[in-house]
């Protein structure tokens, strides 16, 4: 935006200039080159005020376009660590470890019931009155491969490690895990990220650094995508809503 006012602003005062010099209250010998000197700058102005509005337009295009493909795989990331969350206790910081949890473990499919037994302490206490305690059963039902309920029949998550578009094909996400103190307990926590250079690694040094430094709920604040967090209990994405309203 004021990119585009100061444009405005100097078109405005280069058209003053121009009438100015062009009309007869000027009266100066060097007249007609200073006329072609200001059309030249105008023109010149002009044709790189564009050419940079443009790029600005196009970097915000291709962003968009290769961090929903990131951020595609960190969704599949976070729910395959949430289901070794499930089913193990704890996050997983080894890409091999959570591939091989993903084909080969699965979740256990239960059922809770209300029920009620005989309270043998309280019925002793009230001299042999039949006294009830209301209790939880847990029936397992059967177990469903951790695979089939997040992937189906996508092989996908073999693949979910590597950042889509990069330089370098082998070019991996960083995987986090460990525990943090909360109240007095340790609770499990993960985090998985790229940095923003690595994904536009193509583009103009001086936009990514601009992109580095958003913050806005309609951008992706910070240097990084990432899903997780290693300094506080978080298992959502740093993206907002609308990088993701297709998926």
């Amino acid at each position: 935006m004021l990119q585009i006012l100061s444009v405005i602003l100097v078109l405005l005062v280069t058209a003053g200039l121009l009438y100015w010099i062009n009309s007869d209250t000027f009266q100066n010998k060097h007249k007609k080159y200073i006329l072609i000197f200001l059309w030249v700058f105008v023109a010149i102005y002009s044709y790189k005020t564009i050419n940079s509005v443009y790029e600005v337009i196009q970097f915000d295009d291709l962003k968009e376009v290769r961090y929903q493909k990131v951020i595609k795989n960190l969704i599949d990331i976070r729910n395959s660590e949430l289901a070794h969350r499930s089913v193990k206790g704890q996050f997983q910081n080894n890409w091999d470890s959570l591939v091989k949890f993903i084909e080969l473990d699965s979740f256990t499919l239960t059922q809770r019931r209300d029920s009620s037994i005989l309270d043998k302490e309280m019925t002793k206490r009230y001299g042999g009155v039949k006294t009830y305690k209301d209790i939880v059963i847990v029936d397992t039902l059967g177990f469903v491969s951790v695979k089939d309920s997040l992937f189906g029949v996508d092989n996908r998550y073999t693949k979910m490690m590597y950042v889509p578009g990069a330089k370098d094909a082998d070019t991996k996400f960083e995987l986090r895990s460990g525990y943090i103190e909360q109240n007095g307990l340790d609770i499990p926590v993960f985090e998985s990220k790229v940095i923003k250079s690595v994904i536009l690694y193509d583009q103009n040094k001086d936009l990514i650094f601009k992109e580095n430094l958003v913050q806005s709920v309609d951008g992706v604040n910070g240097s990084a995508l990432k899903v997780g967090s290693m300094d506080e209990v978080n298992t959502n994405g740093n993206w907002p809503k609308n990088y993701t309203k297709n998926q």
